[in-house]
């Protein structure tokens, strides 16, 4: 009956350990453009999120920094060059039945070159910042939108069932001497 009962807890332990060795984190970025009272989003074309505006941003590469996935990204994605970069919040995403999170690492621009272009991913269009259209947006978004446009540092976390709908969220705005604090060229 012990050995049983031993037995039994191992195969309770192995069942975590697998599940904890199958989360993976997958590490993205999102740029935000912005210039007086106006945001610069991306109409996504294909892929993940496709039909809802967006920032500018996708997957670090295998041998690239955050910072130069972000500047690659957005140029892929709008030919612009960012030349400086001001992090400002990691967000966390988990989906249902999913075991990949979803690390995505926040900037934001008013320092770029170049002039916002259609790409084959994007279709870029300036919004005022009164008009920032969250009803075709992810829905995530109005809830951690109105940090960046306070200027606030922040990580958030947010439980997703499907890609419409959030079960839990969290968002903790964070000090100036938090590690995100950083602006970089």
């Amino acid at each position: 009956m012990i050995k049983s009962d031993i037995l039994n807890q191992l195969q309770t332990l192995w069942k975590l350990s697998d599940w904890a060795v199958m989360v993976s984190r997958k590490v993205l970025t999102l740029v935000l453009v912005t210039r007086p009272n106006q945001v610069l989003l991306g109409m996504k074309k294909r892929g993940f999120g496709e039909g809802w505006w967006n920032g500018f941003g996708g997957k670090v590469e295998k041998g690239e920094t955050i910072i130069e996935a972000a500047k690659r990204e957005l140029q892929e994605e709008c030919c612009l060059t960012a030349n400086t970069l001001t992090e400002v919040g990691q967000l966390d995403f988990e989906f249902v039945g999913d075991p990949q999170i979803l690390e995505v690492h926040l900037f934001t621009t008013k320092d770029v070159s170049g002039v916002p272009t259609e790409t084959s991913e994007m279709k870029p269009q300036w919004f005022d910042i009164d008009k920032i259209p969250f009803h075709k947006m992810w829905p995530d978004d109005k809830l951690w939108f109105p940090h960046v446009l306070k200027g606030s540092k922040f990580s958030a976390f947010f439980l997703f069932e499907g890609h419409h709908k959030i079960l839990k969220h969290k968002i903790d705005v964070v000090t100036e001497q938090s590690h995100i604090d950083s602006e970089v060229k």
